[in-house]
């Protein structure tokens, strides 16, 4: 028998991973407020529909992948619990604050629901890919079922806990990463300053104690880590281009001003869409420094964290703590 998802939430996460839940067989009715994301849920085999109401009304599944905590409270208090048969499994798969999961579980317990939280770690090539680790919260006697419901978008899924856990375990984990992606910006700066080659760096430090998932899948230098760029990141980069210099005709190429990888003038001609121009950070003159500076940036994470919501991709968790230490 056929199961029926409902996946709400369509952006850079959510599109990857309701397109691996068609590919698993399964009936995905695909809801978001994006014509766009609705468009390429179609073309990776989902049907679109007009409302969350809709996607969720015959659903033996429900899968959310919303941005911010006040987002998954109104979607679930106000469009999916009462409108979805009780029978349904919920699961939300949003990184959002320990508090919110846990009122969204208490809700759709009190409705007699099965809800899980169950955020996510790998980024937007894992969601492709169907290779996510889930981290989920939930009760004991519900983990087997949540954990088949998860198993086409995924490579690894545990159950941290009760209800709040998974969240709980993510903020851990983002804490982890934006700490590690610290350290290797700043230990691959000063490789550079001390003469070594950056990729060379790469190759020792791979196999060395250094390694980490921050160097062998979000090295800071261009080369040995492809990363494709998103669509949307390709349209700021190109409207960026504009402004920086004249359309030199079309199928020509234009003049801008530029760095090169070792920060000497550059000028000459690059596509249409190119790499940002980043700001390199500045070496700390101590341990010690490094140190408390990361402490400092862990503290933020977490503040941030629940304070502001969540950082839709862990790339952006790392961005937001490099600020502290750009010129």
């Amino acid at each position: 028998m056929t199961t029926t998802i409902a996946f709400i939430g369509l952006g850079n996460m959510g599109g990857g991973m309701a397109a691996n839940q068609a590919k698993a067989g399964h009936t995905v009715l695909a809801f978001d407020l994006s014509q766009a994301a609705l468009d390429r849920a179609a073309a990776a085999g989902c049907t679109p529909v007009a409302s969350v109401t809709e996607a969720v009304k015959g659903a033996d599944i429900v899968i959310t992948m919303l941005p911010a905590g006040p987002h998954v409270l109104k979607v679930y208090s106000e469009q999916i619990i009462g409108a979805a048969p009780s029978s349904a499994l919920l699961l939300d798969c949003s990184t959002i604050d320990v508090d919110t999961a846990r009122k969204v579980a208490g809700l759709a317990k009190e409705a007699g629901y099965a809800f899980a939280d169950a955020p996510v770690s790998g980024g937007t090539m894992a969601a492709d890919a169907g290779t996510l680790a889930f981290m989920v919260g939930c009760d004991e006697s519900e983990f087997a079922r949540i954990e088949a419901a998860l198993e086409p978008m995924s490579r690894a899924t545990f159950r941290a806990g009760d209800h709040g856990a998974g969240q709980a375990a993510k903020i851990c984990n983002n804490m982890i990463l934006g700490i590690t992606m610290l350290g290797t910006c700043e230990a691959i700066g000063l490789a550079e300053k001390l003469g070594l080659d950056p990729v060379k760096m790469f190759d020792i430090v791979a196999k060395s104690s250094g390694q980490s998932w921050s160097t062998t899948t979000y090295y800071p230098w261009p080369g040995p880590v492809h990363r494709p760029v998103q669509p949307q990141l390709r349209r700021r980069f190109r409207h960026r281009h504009d402004a920086e210099g004249p359309q030199a005709g079309p199928g020509r190429r234009r003049q801008v001003r530029r760095l090169d990888p070792v920060g000497r003038p550059d000028r000459s001609p690059v596509p249409d869409v190119q790499r940002p121009r980043l700001r390199r950070p500045r070496l700390l003159g101590h341990p010690a420094d490094a140190a408390r500076q990361a402490g400092r940036a862990a503290e933020g994470l977490i503040h941030l964290k629940v304070a502001h919501g969540p950082f839709v991709d862990p790339a952006l968790c790392a961005r937001s703590i490099l600020r502290i230490v750009i010129n």
